[in-house]
């Protein structure tokens, strides 16, 4: 078995908020992506989800990311494409990607969650006979290519200005950063064949096997296998990965105590579409280093996607980054961006916290 080699380190966040408090959430999520900058690491992801204490519009937390941070990669992961216009999505991801100076990372997903409670609020006629599917992700990506509407002739007419109409602000590197969060064959397929990125995480579906290695092992070969010849993309591999080895000794049970109460769901297929989940990996950094040694995707991969748990604090994300970034990945093969940045000692964690 090859020994991992990854070339860039990023993290996903759920961006949770208190409901009677959601401004210290939200500015506490700001305050990760600027320490993970700090810490060297590539990218800073964030969830979007709807109805939920987290981040419903990703375009206007990552805008707001983009002002606070200066180099580190921005991604979402993902956006349900179903609650999506993909035009004015595409207006706002370009936007944003252009505050950035072209550093947005666009994961996507097919379907509408919740669909009973936000389909009526959401779309003005019958929802259920639109295309929510790859169809309409599509869209979004052909629209930040930026071609013109209307004829060679057309022009719009603006204060001080006649110009040809199409999406504003264009960014033309963006339709390059768009990435698939496929957990199946038939999706990978699909973002293979239409150049996109691919996101693989700690859920897939279990196709003619009911171990999860196996089945992403073979999502990650049929994707490749599926790419049209020449065409250079990436493949960021998730995992929940948790060291506590900077800390204390409450911290520690807990972590124990949270891997122990998502074990359950790792043993079997769950539903109909036997969805498979990768158990959590949890331990110090030298326990953690043996069982990803021992896992064929991630020697397979060069991209790390650390995916902190929804019900940690602030502190905790930043002792898990701290711990990944310092005692982890450099023995994973991975060096920071800026080789000469001094370490940062271990945050402190708050009182009562």
């Amino acid at each position: 078995m090859s020994a991992p080699g990854i070339t860039s380190l990023a993290f996903l966040t759920p961006g949770n908020f208190a409901d009677a408090d959601p401004y210290t959430g939200l500015e506490e999520t700001l305050r990760l992506f600027e320490y993970g900058e700090r810490l060297g690491f590539d990218g800073a992801w964030i969830r979007q989800r709807h109805l939920e204490h987290g981040v419903g519009s990703a375009a206007v937390f990552l805008a707001a990311a983009g002002q606070r941070t200066e180099r580190i990669e921005l991604g979402t992961a993902v956006i349900p494409i179903g609650y999506e216009s993909p035009f004015r999505l595409a207006e706002d991801l370009s936007l944003a990607d252009v505050l950035s100076r072209g550093r947005l990372q666009v994961g996507f997903s097919t379907g509408l969650p919740h669909a009973e409670l936000l389909g009526d609020l959401v779309y003005d006629g019958d929802w259920r006979s639109f295309d929510l599917s790859y169809g309409r992700v599509a869209r979004v990506v052909d629209n930040l290519r930026g071609a013109y509407l209307g004829g060679p002739g057309t022009v719009i007419q603006s204060p001080g200005n006649t110009q040809r109409p199409r999406l504003q602000p264009h960014s033309p590197g963006l339709v390059d950063r768009i990435w698939y969060g496929g957990g199946s064959l038939r999706s990978t397929r699909w973002a293979a064949a239409n150049g996109l990125n691919l996101l693989s995480g700690n859920i897939v579906t279990g196709e003619d096997t009911d171990d999860f290695t196996t089945a992403q092992l073979n999502l990650l070969t049929e994707y490749r296998r599926t790419l049209p010849g020449g065409r250079a993309t990436r493949v960021a591999l998730g995992r929940v990965i948790v060291p506590f080895d900077s800390a204390d000794a409450a911290t520690r049970a807990r972590y124990r105590e949270y891997a122990a109460g998502r074990h359950a769901r790792t043993l079997a297929p769950k539903g109909p579409k036997r969805t498979l989940f990768a158990p959590d990996v949890v331990g110090t950094a030298e326990q953690i280093l043996e069982r990803l040694a021992a896992d064929p995707v991630v020697a397979a991969s060069a991209e790390l996607r650390l995916e902190l748990p929804y019900e940690f604090h602030r502190e905790e994300y930043e002792q898990i980054l701290h711990d990944v970034r310092h005692l982890i990945a450099p023995e994973l093969g991975w060096r920071p961006h800026d080789a000469a940045a001094p370490q940062l000692p271990a945050p402190v964690r708050e009182a009562g916290r």
